[in-house]
């Protein structure tokens, strides 16, 4: 019984949804999701976690604001959030790493999906059979489980690697076989859900049968997720070139396969990643911003599907055999993904970082194992399909929670955070200070960029010849700004190289208008160099102190060696 319900006022429980609470139910999850996702990402947790603990809060575990018929009218938005995440998967599904990883992936898919399975159907079995006394039960629940157990959730996985911009071999792993395992999930549920019906006397749901439906499945959300595919290239091809019509026709597209996924009782997730891998790999170069756009819009809906996801669940319906085959399905399942992820990594050759910490990232569970456990508890609904959705929502509760940092702790040992970055994001992170010219940060009282107002010509030639900078600034006694001399002025200083004994700097430098500090971002100084049509401009500290001079060639050369390096980072993790 929650006890935690009972405190609050009858008004704060959503027990129907009308045209107005709809609405105000959407400004609360995402208001509290998003808060608490902070809160989290501030004690260094996933912020996955944070939707999660809100959603538990607010749900069936606390204080029940949200009521189980209201959340039950919300699937549409598991739905859609789940759809988005299989189109942006899909689209990381490119032919070109297919290629390279095929093998790859396969070997490590069978053995983390199949291994699993097996142990977890061995040990439930047995230890469900010490309880019951009833083989065929426990075998039947050992079978059932075990299949189950072979899927991992997509969804808080790639949230959390995309949180923290995750790229190189464990990422693409990752990705690649949280697309697929699915599939070997509901292969093995076909065959498990076949041999427990006719160890508890049923008689519907033959194998053949169960084969036929997962063919059925497969190959039509496949095939209209390719056509929905085709149909979207199409239109953003020959239509249109404005962001915001292209996401319109992205999502519209999106939203239709999933609904007629739903309609036809296909699967949505696979059917939005056959969209996102047609167009990533047929649909012309110009539909590629497709992806980024979309992945613009996700947030607010991740915020509403985890937050759900913690609200379904109820975990003051757990008795001690419920708990104990609970805890046992995830010990299994965890040596069964660990064991089997590694052993798998090794036959395949994969790199190391892969071997070492692929297992970390496949412990997450939510989406489909949630919609198996359901389909047994329909199919088995007088023997174990009550025992089975207690357990998956018990343990689902366990591993939406730690899963989520075991992925964190895995990509940031395989060193791979902050890897899927260009140019553009680097100079979105960098400082004036950050900045560096032959080895020698810029900002420095003693640049060899600063000059006196009484240095000789000659000198700043001279200076010139075996210096990285191309222009100089002038500082006066105080140690003050006092003017610039630019590439053009050296230029014209040739001519009167024959006079250069009696000319100081002062007399060839100009007055500059704009100056940076240390702490001023490099797009803002990107912007200045347009505004005042140069390239150079000069440091100062907050007393107006001369640190030195920026200039663009030299920023350039700087954001393109920090992308060379991030490169040579990668090419180095195999």
């Amino acid at each position: 019984m929650n006890i935690f319900a009972q405190f609050l006022p009858d008004f704060m429980h959503f027990n129907a949804i009308d045209k107005m609470n709809l609405v105000l139910l959407f400004g609360l999850i995402l208001l509290l999701g998003a808060m608490g996702g902070r809160l989290f990402q501030k004690l260094r947790i996933p912020q996955v976690v944070g939707y999660i603990v809100i959603g538990i809060i607010i749900g069936q575990s606390g204080f029940q604001i949200l009521s189980s018929d209201v959340i039950v009218s919300l699937d549409p938005v598991s739905s859609i959030a789940l759809s988005l995440i299989g189109f942006l998967i899909g689209g990381e599904l490119k032919l070109n790493i297919l290629k390279k990883y095929g093998k790859q992936f396969i070997g490590i898919l069978l053995f983390e999906a199949i291994v699993p399975f097996f142990v977890v159907s061995v040990l439930v079995t047995i230890v469900s059979y010490l309880f019951t006394k009833n083989m065929n039960v426990s075998l039947a629940l050992g079978l059932v489980l075990g299949s189950i157990s072979s899927a991992t959730a997509p969804a808080a996985t790639t949230d959390v690697l995309r949180e923290n911009r995750t790229r190189g071999p464990l990422t693409t792993t990752v990705l690649g076989i949280v697309a697929m395992d699915d599939a070997v999930a509901l292969f093995l549920y076909a065959i498990a859900s076949s041999v427990a019906s006719s160890l508890l006397g049923y008689t519907g749901g033959s194998f053949m049968q169960q084969l036929m439906h997962l063919f059925y499945d497969v190959f039509f959300s496949i095939l209209i997720g390719s056509a929905i595919g085709f149909l979207l290239s199409l239109f953003i091809r020959n239509v249109m070139t404005d962001e915001g019509r292209i996401l319109a026709f992205s999502l519209g597209a999106i939203f239709l396969s999933t609904g007629v996924c739903g309609y036809l009782d296909l699967d949505n997730i696979l059917a939005a990643m056959s969209v996102g891998f047609f167009m990533v790999n047929f649909a012309p170069a110009k539909t590629r911003p497709t992806f980024s756009l979309v992945e613009k819009f996700t947030p607010p809906i991740y915020v509403l599907f985890f937050v759900l996801v913690g609200a379904k669940l109820n975990i003051w319906n757990i008795n001690l055999y419920v708990g104990i085959i609970a805890l046992l399905y995830i010990f299994c399942r965890t040596v069964g993904k660990s064991v089997g992820a590694r052993f798998g990594a090794k036959i395949t050759h994969a790199p190391e970082t892969v071997r070492k910490y692929l297992p970390w990232c496949l412990l997450s569970q939510a989406g489909v194992a949630i919609g198996l456990s359901i389909a047994a508890g329909q199919t088995f609904s007088s023997t174990i399909g009550p025992t089975i959705i207690l357990i998956i929502t018990a343990t689902t509760f366990v591993v939406q929670l730690v899963g989520p940092v075991c992925v964190k702790y895995g990509i940031d040992k395989a060193q791979e955070c902050g890897l899927d970055i260009c140019e553009e994001d680097i100079m979105k992170n960098c400082r004036v200070k950050d900045i560096t010219s032959g080895g020698k940060p810029i900002c420095s009282p003693d640049s060899p960029a600063i000059v006196t107002e009484t240095t000789l010509l000659k000198d700043i030639l001279d200076s010139f010849s075996h210096q990285h900078n191309l222009n100089y600034v002038v500082r006066d006694s105080d140690g003050k700004l006092s003017g610039i001399i630019t590439i053009d002025h050296l230029k014209e200083s040739f001519l009167i190289l024959d006079m250069s004994d009696g000319v100081l700097a002062m007399d060839i430098m100009e007055p500059v208008k704009k100056t940076c500090r240390p702490d001023t971002p490099i797009p803002d100084v990107l912007s200045m160099f347009q505004e005042e049509d140069t390239e150079a401009l000069p440091i100062e500290d907050e007393n107006g102190k001369l640190l030195g001079i920026i200039e663009k060639p030299a920023l350039d050369h700087y954001l393109h060696t920090q992308v060379v390096a991030l490169h040579q980072k990668l090419s180095a993790l195999g």
